[in-house]
Parts: C-alpha cells; sequence; structure tokens
C-alpha cells in the first residue's frame, strides 16, 4: 500500500512544501510547490503558510509529515521568527490529525545526498534524480521535497531494526 509523506522546509517569506509517495522501494513525486507568505505582518504571514500546508494536507492527503529543524543561525531573532513559521505549519499538520516527525539539516542532506556538508544545488540534483523529474525545482520546494525522502529513508531503517531485533529476541527465547 503506497504511503504519502508531506515535506516542510520552513521560512517565514517562502515555505517549501513536497509530497513524497513510497510503494514499495519505489519514491515518486506527488506534489511540490512554495508558498509565498510576502513580507507583510509576521501574523499575516502566518496565517498564509497555515493555510497554504492545511491546503497541501487535504489536496494530498498525507500519512505523515517530516518538517525540517530550526538551526541556530548568528541572528536570534531570525531563529524566532523561523520558529514561529515552524510553529504555524506544525500546528496545520496536527489539527489535520498528522504526527509530525522533525530532523536537522545535517540529517536531511546526509540522507539524501550522503553528506551532511552538501549545497543546496546537491541536494536539488539528488531529489530530482531520486524522484525521477526532469524539470528543476525551487530550492525551497527540493529541500521540502529532500525532508520527505529523509524520513522515508529513515523509518525504513527503523522498521528493518525492529524486524532484526525482534528476530534476535525470537532466537533466544
Amino acid at each position: 500500500m503506497p504511503i504519502r509523506v508531506l515535506g516542510i522546509d520552513p521560512g517565514s517569506r517562502v515555505t517549501g512544501v513536497g509530497v513524497v509517495e513510497i510503494d514499495g522501494q519505489s519514491l515518486r513525486h506527488v506534489h511540490s510547490e512554495c508558498i509565498r507568505a510576502g513580507d507583510g505582518e509576521l501574523g499575516e504571514r502566518l496565517a498564509v503558510i497555515y493555510s497554504g500546508v492545511g491546503d497541501a494536507i487535504a489536496r494530498c492527503q498525507p500519512q505523515s509529515v517530516a518538517i525540517e529543524r530550526v538551526f541556530l543561525a548568528t541572528n536570534p531573532h531570525a531563529a524566532l521568527i523561523l520558529g514561529h513559521a515552524r510553529g504555524s505549519a506544525m500546528l496545520a499538520a496536527v489539527n489535520h490529525g498528522l504526527a509530525v516527525s522533525e530532523y536537522s539539516a545535517l540529517e536531511i542532506k546526509r540522507s539524501v545526498v550522503g553528506t551532511g556538508r552538501a549545497e543546496k544545488e546537491q541536494v536539488q540534483h539528488m531529489v530530482r534524480v531520486l524522484l525521477g523529474m526532469d524539470r528543476k525545482l525551487p530550492f525551497d520546494a527540493a529541500d521540502a521535497l529532500a525532508c520527505a525522502i529523509c524520513h522515508i529513508h529513515t523509518a525504513q531503517v527503523e522498521k528493518r531494526v525492529a524486524k532484526t531485533q525482534q528476530q534476535a529476541d525470537d532466537r533466544s527465547v
């Protein structure tokens, strides 16, 4: 049975969203976009993010959500504003009954590119390769899709570890 994951790359002005479907070992691009919140008051921008994420959830029907964690930038005010954007996106997911998993930029890059120090262009390229896409993606949309792919890869590893642990437990009985 196919499973859909919504990835979110939060931003106070532009938030990337992307939905990836996995069926067996096959990944498929379902949807991606950039939610443009503009330059208005913070509350208005957060409402645009909340609404845009909610619309993507309603349209694509994902089973889970993955979002990039805030990194502590040199500007604490910017990190605080980014935290508000993340909160708005997370609230939209939770209000749709979805669990939200969080991943650092390093975890996402390592999962998709193989190194946590990858450049945005490398992430963008690997997302296109992994999803078999011809068209170029905006960085925010590519980062959101990368977040979804990271979640899928992490879930697959956790499932294998649990299966191995169960087999070991069964043998010791």
